[in-house]
């Protein structure tokens, strides 16, 4: 299981607010029934199958071209863990409990 964080950016936008596009790359996710994510105020956080999330990304990516946008910047970040299964709440639980040491 993989979780990657994602942030798309449409370049050369009419308006500093990119909220439409989001919207674009949250109704890939809507539409994909294997994948898990989150929302966040930065980002996208993905939880899945490494193929499948990579190919979520191209697609999250693909969708936020149109006849105004000619570039987007996609950062992604991926921990892939082979040893145990992780998921976001498992690791965001992992860390709530040492701070309630």
């Amino acid at each position: 299981m993989a979780i990657a964080e994602v942030s798309i950016i449409p370049l050369g936008t009419k308006t500093p607010s990119v909220s439409e596009y989001v919207a674009r790359t949250c109704r890939v996710l809507q539409e994909d029934k294997n994948i898990k994510y989150e929302l966040t105020s930065m980002g996208t956080i993905i939880e899945g199958d490494l193929e499948e999330v990579l190919r979520v990304i191209k697609n999250m990516h693909e969708a936020t071209f149109d006849e105004d946008i000619m570039r987007v910047v996609t950062t992604v970040k991926i921990d892939d863990r082979r040893d145990k299964t992780v998921s976001m709440k498992g690791k965001l639980e992992s860390v709530l409990k040492k701070l309630e040491r």
